[in-house]
């Protein structure tokens, strides 16, 4: 079973990181959360990025608010695809929308859009990437959009 990594930078964050856990686990793909900030606990954070793709770990979310660093620092720090949701907090989310989304050649984050539209939609575009070579995940999938 494919798995995805779900990082957050807050306890307060957890509703967008069990609302992507359901998500990505309605559509066959094991999934964790981890607590870690950029700032608060840098190695940490630098550790479940490096050592995910050795957990068997294949996709890795990121949400973060404020200034939203935790996507790029996870990105950085590894070679899966990170996907970066931008939580509200200050402006309205947009301050960690531009956060996310700016991020320097050779670094990609994957940002989808803020809150909780974007935590369900993180989940579906690390199962699109994980479909791809993966037939129960393109099935539930498939079966996802249908019911839309």
């Amino acid at each position: 079973m494919p798995k995805v990594l779900i990082i957050i930078g807050s306890k307060s964050d957890m509703e967008y990181g069990e609302k992507c856990l359901e998500q990505l686990r309605e559509l066959a793909i094991e999934a964790a959360i981890e607590i870690s900030s950029a700032h608060r606990h840098p190695e940490k954070t630098r550790d479940l990025a490096a050592g995910a793709e050795a957990k068997g770990y294949e996709v890795i979310v990121t949400m973060a608010g404020l200034s939203a660093a935790l996507p790029g620092v996870v990105a950085a720090h590894t070679n899966l695809p990170v996907i970066g949701v931008p939580l509200p907090a200050a402006l309205g989310g947009l301050d960690s929308l531009l956060s996310v989304a700016q991020m320097p050649p050779g670094i990609p984050v994957a940002a989808v859009g803020i809150g909780m539209p974007g935590a369900k939609n993180a989940a579906i575009l690390a199962a699109r990437i994980l479909a791809l070579k993966d037939g129960t995940v393109k099935k539930a999938l498939a079966g996802h959009r249908k019911s839309l």
